[in-house]
């Protein structure tokens, strides 16, 4: 499938935590795997290379009931295996990767890019996550909510913390 130029979807949320705070959520193993994943997956980060070239290697698995039966019914595995090869690190303020999009049964991979922008803001910090669509509307739309849902799980550990 050749996609050109793919539609961007941006997300934006106000957390109430310091810059830094949302940082390393976004950029340790401990980080990442606290809020990670979109509601009913858990993730277990293997590696981490945060630098412009480097990676993090993770596997997500879907443990909540629904999401297993989803799972099974559209014929994925469980666990699937993911890398992130981070493009750009400019910490506290800026981070953008790019993820291989291999998991989905019947088409050819391609290549999704993600940028994180985190500004101080008098609430806290602000966040714009900017994302290409995928390669249908379906899968465009359960791209969005799972990026909404992760950011919803990264709020609720923020104010676990505060």
């Amino acid at each position: 499938m050749i996609r050109n130029q793919p539609q961007k979807l941006k997300l934006e949320r106000t957390f109430k935590a310091s810059i830094d705070e949302v940082w390393e959520l976004w950029t340790t193993k401990e980080g990442i795997e606290s809020w990670w994943g979109p509601d009913g997956f858990t993730v277990t980060v293997h590696d981490i290379d945060l630098r412009p070239g480097g990676d993090v290697v993770y596997a997500m698995r879907a443990s909540g009931p629904d999401q297993v039966d989803y799972m099974k019914k559209a014929g994925m595995p469980l666990t699937t295996h993911h890398r992130l090869d981070y493009t750009q690190v400019a910490p506290p303020g800026r981070l953008a990767w790019n993820a291989m999009v291999d998991f989905v049964p019947g088409l050819e991979p391609y290549v999704v890019e993600t940028l994180l922008e985190l500004d101080e803001d008098p609430e806290g910090t602000r966040l714009v996550l900017t994302f290409d669509a995928m390669h249908d509307g379906h899968w465009t739309e359960m791209a969005r909510l799972g990026r909404e849902s992760e950011l919803g799980r990264l709020e609720a550990v923020l104010a676990k913390r505060s």
